[in-house]
């Protein structure tokens, strides 16, 4: 770490942000395919130790579609009640919550990686000192394809999950806008090349 980094660190801590660590919130439209990116990226830096995939909580059922942990709504708010999540977010009718375990990795100078919502954006670079905010898109008629062939919703929720906007989310705020309209080696190339300038340098092994 650089002096001029060492005091960024130190005056993020003066006011309260959780560093030195990055926090990467992989965010965008139902069927821009997050959780694909997510996932190869997991397998491809699954070495590289300054890397932490989270998995949100989300009070459904578990589906074969979407990587989750699966919680009763009445199970999720006993974890709220305990001061269990960092980040929490409601959609579509449901609860999400990102484990209050990713402060430590935080602290500790991981990267932390997951996905989540545009509506937490605001209050996460409150809270963090090196929040990250990658933006997953591609065209409206992709995703609904995409949507579609994962089987979970029906038509009108379907509907809805792609024509759905974020208030107060800028798009044009995002630190890097990933287009995954193309092949999904294609995007996760793109993707990973976002997420590795994020991550702190490897520290240097001792001379002798």
């Amino acid at each position: 770490m650089t002096d001029a980094e060492l005091s960024d660190a130190m005056a993020d801590c003066q006011v309260g942000r959780i560093g030195p660590g990055a926090v990467v919130l992989v965010v965008g439209p139902s069927g821009a395919g997050k959780d694909a990116l997510i996932a190869g990226a997991r397998a491809a830096l699954g070495g590289d130790d300054r890397y932490i995939f989270v998995e949100r909580h989300v009070s459904r059922a578990a589906h074969a579609a979407e990587v989750h942990v699966s919680l009763s709504k009445a199970a999720f708010a006993d974890a709220v009640a305990r001061r269990e999540y960092a980040l929490t977010w409601t959609a579509h009718g449901l609860s999400y919550g990102i484990p209050a375990t990713i402060d430590d990795h935080i602290r500790s100078g991981r990267t932390v990686v997951f996905n989540a919502s545009r509506a937490i954006v605001t209050e996460a670079r409150q809270r963090y000192a090196h929040p990250r905010v990658v933006l997953i898109d591609c065209p409206a008629e992709i995703r609904a394809q995409r949507v579609k062939l994962r089987g979970r919703e029906q038509l009108q929720e379907l509907r809805v999950r792609i024509a759905r906007t974020v208030e107060g989310f800028d798009e044009a705020l995002a630190d890097v806008r990933v287009d995954n309209s193309c092949a999904l080696h294609t995007g996760l190339e793109r993707f990973i090349t976002a997420l590795r300038k994020t991550a702190p340098p490897r520290p240097h092994p001792p001379k002798g």
